[in-house]
């Protein structure tokens, strides 16, 4: 994958240590005429979002993404997404186990995290791009502010960390205290890896077109979830599309599958 060049920018009237600071937390330059970006990560008067340049003839167009806890089709999906009857409960584990501590390798836009806090998990985010992790942030200090008396309990179930579900699996062997938000060894272990799109097409949703753009691929997924077999106390989930091959050609021990979606679930290895 060739990586594209990102920067950072902002509306008129952000405060430039705004930019400063953000700049420093994601290693990402500021724009600036000698930057060809190809994402820009921008700071608008009321949210952080990624925007998508792209070129068309003469024409430059763009389109973005943000994280929204709070709105839009996250609270419709915590409104009216089925409880705990639906598959991604019943995949980790929700109906046999009250409460569990998941542990959330590839975050992405934090919409599967937010159901499962929603429905009484606590769940550590890890997400190891800058830009996605500086998003997730940015909606975790908004969702913060608001008065919600229903939300606030579930962001106190909700949590970030950055870095690479390799390096965290490496501090969870040898200290899961070192990990914020755990003392022992989380009870799930959950994964949602990105693959390269076969071919486009009106089934992939574009925000994942947008997200693979600037994501990529999860190459080492599959050490991943050999890994993580061995450190989660009750289950490993991982969500494929519904006919997709397993993850590292490893048979499930179960699985629940949807009309896109299939949940392959793994137990623990001692």
């Amino acid at each position: 994958m060739i990586h594209p060049t990102i920067a950072i920018s902002a509306d008129k009237g952000v405060p430039k240590d705004k930019l400063d600071k953000l700049s420093r937390q994601t290693a990402l330059p500021l724009l600036s005429p000698k930057i060809d970006a190809d994402f820009l990560l921008h700071i608008t008067l009321e949210h952080l979002e990624c925007r998508h340049l792209i070129k068309a003839g003469k024409k430059l167009k763009s389109e973005s993404i943000y994280v929204d806890f709070v709105g839009g089709k996250t609270n419709h999906r915590r409104l009216y997404g089925g409880g705990k009857g639906q598959d991604i409960a019943r995949a980790v584990g929700l109906h046999k186990h009250k409460n569990p501590t998941v542990l959330d390798l590839t975050a992405g836009m934090g919409g599967d995290a937010f159901v499962l806090a929603s429905l009484g998990a606590t769940v550590i985010m890890v997400e190891r791009n800058p830009v996605i992790h500086a998003l997730l942030d940015d909606a975790l200090e908004r969702a913060s502010l608001n008065t919600d008396p229903e939300l606030q309990p579930i962001l106190n179930r909700l949590s970030l960390i950055k870095g690479s579900g390799l390096a965290i699996l490496e501090i969870l062997e040898l200290s899961p205290s070192e990990i914020n938000g755990l003392n022992d060894l989380p009870d799930v272990i959950y994964l949602d890896p990105m693959f390269p799109h076969r071919k486009k097409s009106a089934q992939v949703k574009k925000e994942m077109q947008f997200f693979h753009s600037l994501v990529g691929e999860d190459t080492d997924s599959g050490e991943v979830l050999h890994k993580a077999r061995y450190l989660a106390k009750k289950r490993i989930v991982v969500k494929r599309p519904r006919l997709a091959d397993t993850l590292a050609d490893l048979a499930p021990d179960f699985c629940i599958s949807g009309k896109a979606t299939r949940y392959d679930i793994y137990l623990p290895r001692s």
